[in-house]
């Protein structure tokens, strides 16, 4: 133990969370001359909230275990416990040491623990060398070039292009189309185009045009007066002027009718909405990100979808990557998910086993991101042994192609260069040979190497 600093530090985000009344006992108050800045919350939500605001902020966190969480409480903590801006320190009463879904929890998520009430200077000492830890991990995520964004994780070249779409794309309020298959995370995109823009202290709001009845549409996206039909007792505001100053989400708009196309589209095109059953024109100030896993050229190519709406929803577009095409980035999202809902199990699980991960890189993933989580949640409660195997994410390992080895694709690189060399001499080997740098002595080994008959080649060509 030491006594308190003489001087405050620079500012430093501290979130509390407790559910209780043990805020009381805390010498907290006496912590913010010391340069904490101190936010209260009650779950994790609202933890979780604070930490996206500002995804490259660091926080420490404090999280008083002591009143009112119980285990499916703590399940609830994985995203915000997972968070790479954070560094958590759980505040317990000694006896609940005992308790393994703590000693869990600790052990997994966070980077000390103190016995609670205690003194200002122990308390800051900790929850400073846990500020201190997420710096760093702050620090080596900008110097990754920005790898995981504001909730979306991801260090493939195809995510790092994405986040830095996203960044520029939320500098300025036009509209933002986002492409990409189901389950990619079209609505974390869009929300964090929205987080990092002028309008985050507005609402975000967010409507998905396939799930609702083509006769509800309209006045969902538009609201109602009283009167307007049977059962509108009162007037209804509609999405649209929810979102009045934020930013309005529309999932999957390849399936909007297209009678509600031309009603969204005469919005954007004036800024003013008009209810169903009135005849004041309420003007609006949104933004609007859509997206859609449908082809929106093959749409307005059948006549499914109104061009000038495409155009006007498009100034902006970014694609979600599949996931089978993002490389490391399954294993950080499967160990993620296994982090997130390892309390579900009856067991302590240590990870994947080489089946599982060789499964993982094998299997097409035509859910994406979206089927990778259930999966391991599914797993997570099932597995029988302490590593989660290609089984238990009900992938058949015998199925799945493993990735070439670098031999491979040495040897099939080689062999396409033989031959288009080929081709474009003619099948004239001392012309290949020259172009390809090596001897014809060379030029027939690889060759013979490669399975390419000199006899066949020189036919094939001769016939062209």
């Amino acid at each position: 133990m030491h006594d308190a600093p003489s001087r405050p530090y620079g500012s430093r985000e501290l979130i509390y969370v407790a559910r209780g009344g043990h805020g009381r006992e805390l010498p907290l108050a006496r912590l913010q001359p010391l340069g904490w800045n101190l936010r209260r919350v009650s779950d994790a939500r609202g933890a979780l909230r604070l930490l996206q605001r500002d995804a490259r902020q660091p926080h420490a966190a404090l999280l008083d275990l002591r009143e009112g969480f119980d285990h499916h409480d703590l399940a609830e903590f994985g995203g915000a416990l997972s968070a790479a801006n954070a560094g958590w320190v759980a505040g317990v009463d000694a006896s609940q040491l005992d308790q393994e879904p703590v000693r869990q929890l600790i052990r997994d998520y966070c980077y000390d623990y103190v016995t609670l009430p205690c003194p200002e200077a122990v308390l800051d000492t900790v929850v400073g060398h846990a500020h201190g830890m997420a710096r760093l991990a702050c620090e080596r995520g900008e110097d990754e070039g920005g790898a995981d964004f504001d909730g979306m994780i991801g260090q493939s070249a195809a995510m790092r292009a994405l986040f830095r779409t996203l960044r520029k794309a939320a500098l300025t309020d036009a509209p933002v189309f986002i492409a990409g298959e189901t389950g990619t995370g079209k609505e974390l995109a869009a929300m964090a185009v929205h987080r990092h823009s002028r309008r985050s202290a507005h609402p975000f709001v967010a409507i998905n045009c396939g799930a609702i009845p083509h006769s509800l549409v309209q006045s969902e996206l538009f609201g109602y007066e009283r009167g307007a039909f049977t059962g509108a007792l009162q007037r209804k505001l509609g999405r649209i002027e929810t979102a009045n100053g934020g930013t309005l989400f529309l999932d999957e708009i390849g399936d909007l009718p297209l009678e509600s196309q031309a009603s969204l589209l005469r919005f954007l095109q004036q800024g003013c909405i008009e209810r169903l059953g009135g005849h004041e024109q309420v003007r609006i100030d949104v933004r609007i990100i859509s997206a859609t896993h449908h082809d929106l050229d093959s749409a307005i190519a059948d006549g499914r979808f109104r061009a000038d709406l495409y155009h006007r929803l498009c100034v902006l577009r970014l694609q979600q990557p599949p996931l089978r095409e993002r490389g490391g980035d399954i294993d950080r999202l499967a160990e993620h998910a296994l982090r997130r809902y390892s309390q579900e199990g009856q067991r302590t699980l240590k990870g994947f086993s080489p089946c599982a991960r060789q499964a993982m890189h094998g299997h097409p993933w035509p859910g994406n991101v979206r089927e990778l989580i259930n999966r391991v949640r599914q797993a997570v409660v099932m597995a029988e042994g302490r590593l989660i195997t290609a089984g238990d994410l009900h992938i058949d390992h015998a199925d799945s192609t493993p990735p070439p080895t670098l031999d491979e694709v040495r040897d099939a690189a080689t062999r396409d260069a033989i031959v288009r060399a080929l081709q474009r001499n003619r099948g004239r080997l001392v012309d290949a040979a020259r172009e390809l740098a090596v001897s014809r002595v060379t030029l027939y080994r690889l060759m013979l190497r490669h399975d390419l008959r000199v006899g066949e080649m020189e036919d094939g060509f001769s016939a062209a």
